[in-house]
């Protein structure tokens, strides 16, 4: 459904409705399409949010806005859900919004496959030699978190089933301490975060905090080159 601006519209004046606008989480960036046909069209904005109701921010604004056929790239998506929608001017002044989309697996990728660390040695330790600041950490046996891990997308999954009954908060480090970012609360048992959000490949710490006691202390590695 669209949402037209405040002035009295003429029925020649109303544009066709969007179809087939979709926003697909790639590896690392989150792809944006859609068909319009709309005619006289000034400029097109990319509009971001958290919620999908409030909170709107244009992140961007596509190159071609007469084309048909259109697309965006989000490189820096936010933690959590992101949720999208266009903003159309034209020529006239006049204005819509799209639909509200959130963002979803591209089900191109394999998203399932917890990597473990026969999975990363090599890139690990390739990226020991470079990166000194990110070394591998000196552990013979290294597993993944069952609640925070990076899947063969190159995302990082964050699985906490009691989510929505208890408070759960996340903390994210560099392997030297700096610290990252933080998610205040973890309301969903499921969430999925860009790769892009971490800036470069290599190890980052973590901690879990249940109720603002800590629940686990543990860390993850993002590497260049993911499975597919």
């Amino acid at each position: 459904m669209t949402a037209f601006s405040g002035q009295a519209q003429e029925q020649e004046y109303v544009p066709p409705v969007l179809p087939d606008f979709s926003a697909s989480i790639k590896t690392g960036k989150i792809q944006l399409d859609w068909i319009s046909g709309f005619p006289q069209v000034k400029e097109i904005g990319i509009q971001r949010s958290l919620d999908s109701v409030l909170n709107f921010n244009t992140i961007g604004y596509a190159s071609y806005p007469t084309q048909t056929r259109n697309a965006y790239l989000d490189n820096k998506p936010l933690p959590g859900n992101n949720y999208y929608r266009l903003f159309i001017l034209f020529n006239n002044g006049r204005f819509i919004y799209s639909k509200t989309v959130l963002a979803l697996s591209d089900s191109t990728i394999r998203a399932d496959q917890k990597l473990q660390y026969a999975d990363i040695k090599d890139a690990a330790r390739g990226l020991r030699g470079k990166e000194q600041e990110n070394k591998e950490p000196e552990r013979a046996l290294w597993h993944p978190s069952n609640y925070i891990y990076t899947t063969a997308d190159g995302n990082i999954n964050i699985k906490l089933p009691e989510a929505p009954q208890k408070k759960y908060s996340v903390k994210f480090y560099e392997p030297n301490g700096a610290f990252l970012f933080d998610i205040d609360q973890v309301k969903a048992p499921f969430l999925i975060l860009e790769k892009a959000i971490f800036l470069h490949a290599g190890w980052f710490n973590f901690e879990i905090f249940e109720d603002g006691k800590l629940k686990e202390k543990w860390n993850l590695f993002i590497p260049l080159n993911y499975k597919m």
